[in-house]
């Protein structure tokens, strides 16, 4: 830019010094200073504005799945770009090519792609270019076109055993999360898509989870970092395509409230009645969200929140539906605590009851169908916690931890109670564990390999299939599952 101001200057200064010997030289041509022009000679035109060479510093969003323009915030196919030095008659090219572009002032604009420019898989070249006198090309930004949902960080399956559907967290900034939808075919598990992905509403998709009957699904979106995040509902067809039927925002509470911001994880308790979301964001200790549902519409009412018991990370309900547990993790801050903390459920409202010490940063709990067992992942110690649950009171009676592969992110158990799953974030496996039916201690049945980054496994409610959420590959892999020893043989992966 100095080099720039600095050839601009000089120039100014050369003409400045033609136009002082034109009026001291006085050629044929030249008019001096406050003389009228000669008769039939035109008034000087001053020299239009230059513009200056475009940059563009970020475009939004940044990737779309395949051939889908509705998912904000591209919908319609409106992206924005944002850099300095726009001019009135700037445009935006798509691969060299020129697309409909308006001028929002000098530092965005906005384009139109069009379905054919995100109908094939792979990149596109973004660049502006200002008009005459000077201007020019900006430099190059790109756009991702993908087969579907980036960044899988969250499955479920309804209880019927019909569908399965993944939040993806999104990409880019500023970039929505949506819910990839699946068909579950009975005899070999295997996923077949029901459609494009379906918005979730806000940034940062992280956590799905179904209905008791299988008719609702809801969504807990952590907001990226730009928004509060908020829990979405939606309704299935019958052919398991989800109807979104609202979103409502995380209560953000300000001080001395408890921070509640940033929905991390969410579940439904056994009745239908409430659903309880763990709020990961804000000022420790953060807190966990009640909200009743409506039977007929599985719509959320929003009726209060409590406080965790230091940075709640996920929540999870017995399943006699009279007690909740909650992780809180810790990145060593000041009231955020490596625990889990212990509530009565009174006709949906939540009674603290009390804390039991987990291992570093747990992550995920998972309670054994017959509710005597819980087990918790740490995904800072490598390592499960398990507890013994006393019937009576809820209370947890430490059992110690067990190895698992590095950065374990979650654990299920299967409807049988026989074996338990842990997805290693860092390892890129799946432990395998079987289960003591009289103690709930876990004995390892070794590690399964899968694809990069995973973020979550269901289970198939026949106990026949797993599958497992792929972060880092944009993936599920789908396993069938060894009755008698719970192993895991791969079936196939499919795209979100």
């Amino acid at each position: 830019m100095k080099t720039e101001i600095a050839t601009r200057a000089l120039t100014i200064l050369k003409i400045a010094s033609v136009v002082v010997l034109a009026g001291c030289g006085g050629g044929a041509n030249q008019v001096a200073n406050n003389q009228a022009p000669p008769p039939g000679a035109s008034n000087p035109v001053p020299n239009p504005v230059s513009n200056l060479i475009p940059m563009v510093t970020s475009i939004s969003p940044n990737c779309a799945p395949q051939g889908e323009l509705s998912l904000n915030p591209f919908a319609n196919g409106q992206l924005s770009v944002y850099g300095q030095n726009f001019a009135a008659g700037s445009v935006v090219l798509w691969n060299g090519n020129n697309r409909p572009t308006t001028f929002r002032g000098s530092t965005a604009l906005t384009v139109q792609v069009s379905a054919a420019d995100i109908a094939t898989v792979g990149t596109a070249a973004v660049t502006v270019v200002n008009p005459a006198p000077d201007g020019g090309t900006s430099n190059s930004l790109t756009f991702t076109t993908m087969t579907g949902g980036e960044g899988p960080q969250s499955i479920t399956v309804d209880p019927a055993g019909k569908f399965a559907y993944v939040v993806n967290q999104g990409c880019g900034d500023s970039a929505f999360g949506n819910v990839s939808m699946y068909t579950i075919d009975p005899t070999s598990g295997a996923l077949a898509s029901i459609g494009p992905p379906v918005d979730s509403n806000d940034e940062g998709g992280g956590f799905v989870t179904a209905y008791p009957s299988g008719r609702f699904i809801y969504v807990a979106n952590w907001g990226g970092g730009d928004t509060v995040g908020s829990v979405s509902s939606y309704v299935m067809n019958t052919t398991g395509a989800l109807i979104s039927t609202g979103t409502i925002s995380a209560p953000g509470a300000p001080p001395p409230s408890p921070g509640a911001t940033s929905p991390w994880s969410m579940t439904v308790d056994p009745s239908g009645k409430f659903a309880y979301v763990a709020n990961e964001g804000g000022y420790p200790p953060t807190s966990i969200s009640t909200y009743s549902i409506d039977p007929a519409s599985g719509v959320l009412t929003f009726i209060g929140l409590i406080p965790s018991a230091g940075r709640a990370s996920s929540v999870t309900v017995h399943p006699s539906g009279e007690f909740a547990y909650v992780t809180n993790a810790s990145n060593g801050f000041p009231g955020e605590n490596n625990n889990v903390a212990i509530y009565a459920i009174k006709t949906g409202t939540l009674a603290f009851i009390g804390t039991v010490a987990a291992e570093l940063h747990p992550s995920s709990i998972a309670i054994h169908p017959s509710g005597k067992f819980a087990y918790v992942t740490n995904l800072g110690s490598n390592d499960a916690s398990m507890f013994a649950i006393d019937a009576s009171t809820g209370v947890l009676m430490p059992m110690g931890p067990i190895a698992v592969g590095s950065e374990p992110a979650f654990v299920v158990v299967d409807p049988t109670g026989k074996f338990a799953y842990v997805a290693n974030s860092v390892s890129n496996d799946v432990s395998i564990f079987t289960i003591n039916a009289t103690t709930g201690a876990l004995t390892s049945a070794g590690r399964m390999a899968v694809g990069l980054s995973p973020s979550s496994i269901a289970i198939h409610p026949s106990g026949k299939f797993a599958y497992v959420t792929n972060f880092g590959s944009n993936s599920v892999s789908v396993f069938s599952i060894d009755a008698a020893t719970g192993a895991l043989t791969l079936i196939g992966t499919i795209g979100t």
